[in-house]
């Protein structure tokens, strides 16, 4: 019988340290693509911007300080408008079943990288459809005059003008290194869009497969240039329901969740097994007006709505208070922040007497699309796509509600074919730039990520002349300006800023809660608690 025991105990052995060995990160959606060059959304950007890929510098881990990474050092002119980067040697890239390389990172790599998108001529530009959507909204082509190679580990970046957030906007993800011999070998074989799907990084884990809308599958990248990763083997397990992902967490089949539903944490708090991390969240939710259509081309249509929705309703309903009601389009955390604007009050005849004067006295019928997944800006888009229904047809507008898969979602409202949109924003760079210009300036609109579709040209004037100035104080009274401007246009509903939370396992240690929204598990390990 002992012998029996013991020969069942060799038979699981494997099973169990594999187990120990495997990290389940429950997220909320699928990712749209695995490469951040083609990608803005949170969920896409957790599979594969920080596992898979590095940027020459990135963001300290839970901070927004610019540390090295690809890039061993830099120095910059004194006129600020050359960036000298040194880069790291003996950086390899991922081994795959679908690539092998045969040399190691260097300057050719970050060429093929960035003029992928700035050089409409480069082979691999139009290859996914052409759309860089970071790099096309803050206007990066215009920016970066000239990439040079000075030799195998040192380029030289020339810009046209000086730009307060540039070191910041190359740690984002979309300037992440692609390798150029991955690139021409897709080429021999003709399948260069297989680029965006099926990912070759030099980052700490390195893709092994994909189930659509079920699981992403990695495994620790050993050859690593940084820390090697504790974890042997990731799974990020697509679980959309924040309540079907609480339970996973209960019962040991994920580590650690993506935006626990306000609703779940008083429970999460009692259990033993479980811990929560909190912060404030540099995000923005809201409703964007399509400005391009009618009736929202109207301003007093816009400032109808702005005071029929019930903000702080939906923050004691939907976030459970864990949230602040939002005026502005940046969050109370971004310097610049203007606190002394007064916001639109909820006024429901202010309402109607603005919709009569806009020539809808009985109001009109519109769609609103409602957001499909969880986001730490918007636990329940559908809940909160009711209440703005209920809120609108007390002013005499029929509101149908919509929704679609989320990567139909981004792509349809990229396109502006939505009227009425909940959407939201996380800050990449702790910079107001990356609010104010990627969410509202005019180049957005061609690149997608304006969705209201708005160019008012004193605001835009005012952001662009902010990001060319150094001095802090003077780039905070122009956003000020900014932020004046679009209140009193309105083409947005400001409606939350929320506390951003994870739930995870005891067991789970080395985590660390990113300002900027990312989930990086690069540093966690896997730890029994001792009793």
């Amino acid at each position: 019988m002992r012998l029996f025991k013991y020969l069942i105990l060799l038979t699981f052995l494997p099973l169990f340290s594999l187990r120990a060995q495997t990290f389940v990160y429950c997220s909320e959606g699928s990712p749209i693509a695995f490469n951040p060059q083609v990608t803005t959304d949170g969920t896409s950007n957790n599979a594969a911007s920080y596992t898979i890929y590095n940027r020459l510098v990135d963001f300290a881990p839970g901070s927004t300080e610019i540390v090295p990474s690809l890039a061993s050092s830099w120095e910059v002119s004194k006129d600020k408008l050359s960036y000298t980067f040194n880069l790291r040697k003996s950086v390899k890239f991922h081994t795959t079943k679908y690539f092998k390389p045969t040399r190691e990172f260097n300057s050719d790599d970050v060429l093929f990288s960035f003029n992928r998108q700035k050089d409409k001529l480069h082979p691999f530009h139009h290859v996914g459809g052409g759309i860089y959507e970071y790099f096309q909204s803050m206007e990066m082509g215009k920016l970066i005059k000239e990439i040079k190679k000075i030799d195998d580990y040192k380029i030289k970046i020339v810009l046209s003008y000086p730009n307060a957030a540039f070191m910041a906007n190359m740690a984002m993800p979309f300037m992440s290194i692609l390798s150029k011999e991955y690139g021409e070998s897709l080429t021999l074989k003709k399948e260069q869009n297989k680029i965006d799907h099926y990912p070759i990084g030099t980052g700490p884990f390195l893709f092994v497969r994909y189930i659509k809308d079920n699981q992403v599958r990695y495994k620790h990248h050993k050859e690593f240039f940084g820390n090697v990763p504790q974890i042997k083997n990731l799974v990020i397990s697509i679980t959309p329901d924040a309540n079907v992902r609480y339970q996973k967490l209960k019962t040991g089949e994920c580590h650690f969740i993506y935006a626990p539903a306000p609703s779940d944490l008083p429970a999460m708090k009692k259990n033993a097994k479980i811990k929560i991390v909190e912060g404030p969240g540099l995000n923005i939710a809201y409703l964007a007006f399509n400005t391009d259509k009618k009736p929202f081309d109207n301003l007093l249509v816009r400032k109808a709505i702005s005071h029929a929705l019930n903000k702080a309703a939906y923050i004691k309903a939907i976030y459970m208070g864990h949230a602040m009601v939002a005026k502005n389009p940046i969050p109370p955390g971004i310097w610049s922040y203007d606190d002394s604007i007064k916001d639109y009050n909820f006024d429901l005849k202010k309402a109607k007497e603005l919709l009569k004067q806009a020539g809808y006295p009985n109001g009109f019928e519109t769609e609103i699309w409602t957001l499909p997944i969880t986001r730490p800006y918007n636990p329940n888009g559908k809940k909160m796509g009711e209440m703005m229904q209920a809120d609108l047809a007390k002013i005499g507008i029929r509101v149908k509600l919509i929704t679609y898969d989320w990567a139909t979602y981004l792509s349809k409202a990229n396109k502006g074919e939505h009227s009425l949109i909940q959407m939201g924003w996380t800050g990449d760079n702790g910079d107001p730039d990356n609010f104010l210009n990627i969410l509202l300036g005019c180049a957005s609109i061609k690149s997608g990520s304006n969705l209201s579709r708005w160019c008012d040209k004193s605001f835009n004037k005012l952001i662009v002349e902010a990001i060319r100035e150094n001095d802090v104080a003077l780039r905070t009274k122009m956003y000020k300006k900014a932020q004046r401007i679009f209140k009193k246009e309105a083409p947005w509903v400001p409606i939350a800023h929320s506390v951003v939370y994870r739930a995870m396992l005891n067991e789970v240690q080395g985590y660390k809660l990113s300002p900027l929204g990312h989930d990086i598990f690069s540093n966690v390990k896997l730890e029994k608690r001792k009793k």
